[in-house]
């Protein structure tokens, strides 16, 4: 069955939570992530995938000009970075010790918070 159109996307990944791009043009740029768009299923990723806008004059902006920003991507393009092994991770939910739900690396086995 196809997926409805304005299902939300279920994730793992949150705000603040370091990434790397694992395809397109930007794959092995890491940095962190800005937002999350989980209806149509983007993140924005700190520093990677930039765009170039023209903007015209403004009363704030007398001049103008080009500004760079950071353009959406898809969220399946991106990874967890485990920056103790170096390498990107999916995350699991898992149970701590205290019987509290946490998310947890896959290769790694480390818990986060």
């Amino acid at each position: 069955m196809a997926k409805a159109v304005n299902t939300p996307v279920k994730t793992k990944l949150r705000i603040d939570d370091e990434v790397v791009v694992i395809a397109g043009k930007n794959r092995s740029q890491r940095g962190r992530i800005i937002a999350v768009d989980r209806k149509r299923g983007r993140v924005i990723v700190q520093g990677v995938n930039m765009r170039k806008r023209f903007q015209r004059p403004t009363q704030e902006n007398p001049k103008g000009g080009v500004v760079e920003m950071e353009a959406p991507m898809h969220i399946t393009n991106v990874q967890y970075y485990d920056s103790k092994s170096k390498k990107p991770s999916r995350i699991k939910a898992g149970v701590d010790k205290n019987g509290k739900k946490v998310r947890v690396l896959v290769k790694s086995g480390k818990e986060l918070g």
